[in-house]
């Protein structure tokens, strides 16, 4: 599953963090300037990274070491 993290979400993941911050900086929407503004590509773009997200944050969650008491 580390695989899946390091080159699949975390990248994903960073992309939809990139263009939030150029929308809350710039004004500019990468992901539609690229695609076309809400176009059928624009929202599965939105949606892959949104579940990639997700489910890098469940597997976080999942993955952490429990610590013992000693």
């Amino acid at each position: 599953m580390r695989g899946l993290t390091n080159y699949v979400l975390k990248p994903l993941t960073f992309i939809g963090a990139l263009n939030w911050g150029l929308i809350g900086i710039f004004g500019f929407d990468l992901v539609a300037f690229l695609f076309g503004p809400m176009t059928l590509a624009t929202s599965i773009v939105y949606a892959i990274i949104g579940i990639s997200a997700l489910v890098w944050l469940i597997m976080m969650i999942v993955d952490r070491p429990v610590r013992s008491n000693r």
